[in-house]
C-alpha cells in the first residue's frame, strides 16, 4: 500500500497546519487547505467566502452564495466533500482540516492523521499568536473546539471524535512542527512497504 494522502486534522493552537506544511515539505507532496474550498467554489461558479461559510453554519440552511442566489449549506457541504475527493483524487498531497480523514476514511492510500496538544499549551500558543490575555484564550479556546466538534457533527455524523478514527495522533506539547512531521513521514513510510 502507497500512501499518497496525508489527511491532517488539527485542533487549534496544536501547530497542525505548520506540522502539514513540514510534511508537504518533506515529502514532496501539495499543501492544500484553502485550496479545498476555491476548489468546491469553482465547481459551481460560487464566491469561496459562501462555500467556507457553509462549514460553520446549520443544517437546513440556505445561503447567498452570489447575488440574489442561493444554495443550502447541504449542497455546499457536498461540494466541499467533492473537492476533498478530488484533490485526493490527484495523490501526492496533504489535505489539511476539512474533515477530510473522514471524507477518505475508506481509502487505502491515505494516511489519517490528528495533531492536538493539551489545552493549557494550545490556550498559551492562541494567546501569544492573537495577543489575548489567559481568560480570552480560554474562550477562544472553547469556542474553537466546540465548533470543530459541530462541522464533524454536521458534515460526518460524528457525535464524539475518538483517536480511533485516525491511523497516528500527535501531541504537540513537545514536538516541534518539524518533529512532528518527521514522525509522520516515517508512518507514511512505513505503510508505503507494507504488501498490499
Amino acid at each position: 500500500m502507497s500512501v499518497t494522502v496525508i489527511c491532517l486534522s488539527h485542533a487549534d493552537g496544536a501547530l497542525g497546519r505548520e506540522v502539514g506544511q513540514c510534511v508537504a515539505d518533506a515529502l514532496g507532496f501539495r499543501y492544500a487547505d484553502e485550496e479545498i474550498v476555491m476548489a468546491a467554489a469553482r465547481e459551481k461558479g460560487l464566491y469561496p467566502e459562501s462555500v467556507a461559510l457553509a462549514e460553520t453554519r446549520g443544517v437546513g440552511r440556505s445561503l447567498e452564495v452570489d447575488f440574489g442566489r442561493h444554495e443550502r449549506t447541504e449542497t455546499l457541504r457536498d461540494l466541499i466533500r467533492g473537492a476533498v475527493g478530488a484533490t485526493a483524487a490527484e495523490g501526492s498531497v496533504v489535505i489539511v482540516a476539512h474533515a477530510a480523514s473522514y471524507a477518505l476514511a475508506g481509502r487505502n492510500d491515505v494516511l489519517r492523521v490528528l495533531v492536538t496538544a493539551s489545552p493549557d499549551t494550545r490556550a498559551a500558543r492562541l494567546a501569544a499568536a492573537g495577543g489575548l490575555n489567559a481568560r480570552g484564550a480560554d474562550k477562544e479556546l472553547a469556542e474553537s473546539d466546540k465548533g470543530r466538534a459541530a462541522y464533524l457533527q454536521r458534515f460526518y455524523g460524528v457525535n464524539n471524535e475518538l483517536p480511533s478514527d485516525y491511523d497516528l495522533v500527535l501531541n504537540t506539547d513537545r514536538l516541534l512542527p518539524a518533529a512532528a512531521a518527521a514522525v509522520i513521514v516515517d508512518v507514511a513510510a512505513a505503510l508505503s512497504a507494507l504488501p498490499n
